[in-house]
Parts: structure tokens; sequence; C-alpha cells
């Protein structure tokens, strides 16, 4: 179910604020799906779902240029996904910014001077959260106007 980033509720925060793994899926230079789990954080404000994770990885080498990528949290019959453009960020205080809020939803990671963050500017949201099956108030849903 497409739902609107403006009409997410309560139970969508909590979901996304709960300690989960996810899956992040990226696209390989041959188009093929590159699948692997992540932890990650979301800016409700900002829009941003944010991974962290080493510069060299493959993760990080198929958001070098952009694209699309997907973040998938699933807990039972629950689950979300966060679709939108991907980009590789380096700046050192953006990378601190996003291993404070990595540290604040799972625990503080390992130094890594390599480390980057891949930010996904979120445009579309998938998911069943609720307990009527829907992810919005009141049930509502709504395609995303984007994307």
């Amino acid at each position: 179910m497409s739902l609107s980033l403006d009409l997410l509720d309560a139970r969508v925060a909590g979901f996304l604020a709960e300690r989960h793994l996810a899956t992040l899926t990226t696209a390989r230079a041959d188009g093929s799906p590159h699948v692997v789990p992540v932890g990650f954080t979301w800016d409700a404000d900002a829009r941003l779902a944010r991974v962290i994770t080493g510069g060299d990885s493959r993760k990080a080498r198929n958001a070098v240029g952009g694209g699309r990528a997907a973040l998938c949290q699933v807990d039972h019959r629950r689950w979300l996904t966060l679709e939108g453009t991907v980009r590789l960020v380096t700046d050192p205080a953006a990378v601190s910014d996003a291993v404070a809020r990595y540290g604040v939803r799972y625990r503080v990671p390992r130094e890594n001077p390599q480390r980057v963050v891949l930010e996904i500017a979120v445009d579309k949201v998938m998911g069943n959260v609720g307990s009527a099956g829907n992810v919005g108030p009141a049930g509502a849903a709504a395609g995303m106007g984007r994307g």
C-alpha cells in the first residue's frame, strides 16, 4: 500500500524508532539488485533515511552517482518500505551526525575512519503497521505524488 509522507502517523514513527534491522536494496552497475541487511535511522523532518557503512562497501559503491534505493523493515506482519534517491555523503559533520543517530537507535558503532553515509531522500512509503492493515491516520492511504 503506497502512503503519503504527509499522512504518516504515530504508529509509523513508533515502528521506525524500534530497534529492527532492514534490507537495503541498491542497483549494481549491471542493473541487478544488491540486497543486504542494515541498520538505519529515519529523520522524519528531513524525510531522510540514513545508513552508515564503509566507503569501500558494495552498497557505497552502488550509491555513487545516485539512483534509487529501498529500505524494508519487517517485524512479523508489520512492515515498511522507504524508497527514494540515494546519495553517498562523505562530509565529516554529516557522517558524525549519522553515527550519533545510529548510536541512539542501535548502539555506538566501532570507529571506522573510512565511514560514509548513504542518505535516501524518501519520496515513497509502502507498508502495514496498523491493526487495521493500514499506515495512515484513521487508515488513510494516498499516492505519493512524486517518484
